[in-house]
């Protein structure tokens, strides 16, 4: 019982230092925020397209399963937003992750989230329905083509 207990306790003692450390470096992150970093945190569909374009970002579409199934980007991952702490291997750690939904809500909350977990990542500021917008007629066969 002893022994068990010890065990135990050596475990909630890892996951309070894993956290502990995960939270110092959103601490930071909050402690240097500034007018420059808020504009970092942002990404526009014409800049997104550019950095798929250089295979310098990786998309990350956050919505629900039924939605991602209704329409989406193929160039896009589809991770819903209550299933990102589990798929974290889909993610590539080199490239710059924009996350993005419609409305902003839920990439806002994953851009936290993953920022928190060590990731170099944005949101996609106009959001899906901008970035279809953006990409029809030309910049959509640019796209394609290029």
């Amino acid at each position: 019982m002893a022994k068990s207990f010890f065990w135990t306790i050596l475990f909630f003692l890892g996951l309070t230092s894993c956290a502990v450390a995960q939270e110092g470096v959103f601490d930071e992150y909050l402690r240097s925020f500034d007018y420059k970093t808020r504009k970092e945190m942002r990404v526009n569909s014409e800049e997104l397209v550019q950095l798929i374009k250089a295979n310098k970002a990786q998309l990350i579409d956050i919505r629900f399963k039924e939605e991602y199934q209704t329409w989406n980007m193929p160039f896009a991952i589809s991770i819903p937003l209550p299933d990102l702490p589990d798929n974290l291997s889909k993610i590539d750690k080199k490239k710059i992750i924009v996350t993005a939904c419609p409305h902003n809500d839920r990439a806002i909350i994953a851009m936290v989230y993953l920022k928190n977990k060590g990731y170099n990542v944005k949101y996609l500021s106009d959001g899906l329905l901008g970035l279809a917008d953006y990409l029809r007629g030309d910049n959509s066969y640019n796209f394609i083509k290029e």
